[in-house]
């Protein structure tokens, strides 16, 4: 088992790289999302079908194969028409930023909330607002925009791994910790 230091450089390292690839090639990246759902969802009825094997009742063994098979045709879905996933990925996205948009608005004119707190909610209110509009506004655009986003994510996020391993390392000689 790795230590906490070497767990947090090896995340990092790995946050970075798969940042890197990201930002360079978005497009490969949305192929490479739509590649990982269908995998899932073909392990995802597998998992199913299972299950349905080892239940008792008649109906239930039914409702698991229905599942399993709908998980399954998702996978194939996925895979013959990949654009058409990664569209639908990007309107999920869009229906749920909009929806958490809606959920901060509200949340900004509650009752008992500072106005510092309500302004705060109100603001990240108006933008999630906006990425959901503009996502189904251009749903081609946003596929790319979101790898892109995440990748600038895994950068950060690889680069904080990297700096927290450094910082616990120095913690370590100042405090005569073990490793």
């Amino acid at each position: 088992m790795p230590s906490p230091r070497t767990a947090l450089i090896l995340r990092g390292i790995l946050a970075l790289v798969l940042g890197v690839v990201a930002v360079a090639w978005p497009g490969i990246t949305v192929g490479a999302f739509v590649i990982l759902f269908a995998v899932y969802a073909f392990l995802a009825g597998v998992m199913e079908a299972g299950h349905a094997f080892r239940s008792t009742g008649g109906l239930a063994v039914a409702g698991r194969l229905l599942l399993a098979l709908v998980d399954v045709a998702a996978g194939v879905v996925a895979l013959a028409w990949p654009g058409i996933t990664a569209l639908v990925l990007v309107w999920w996205v869009a229906a749920w930023a909009f929806a958490a948009g809606v959920a901060e608005l509200v949340a900004a004119f509650g009752a008992g909330r500072a106005a510092g707190e309500r302004a705060l909610y109100g603001l990240t209110g108006l933008i999630s607002l906006a990425l959901g509009v503009v996502l189904a506004i251009r749903p081609d655009l946003g596929a790319v925009s979101l790898a892109t986003l995440w990748g600038l994510f895994s950068i950060v996020s690889g680069v904080t791994s990297l700096v927290l391993a450094a910082n616990l390392a120095r913690a370590r000689e100042a405090f005569a910790l073990p490793a």
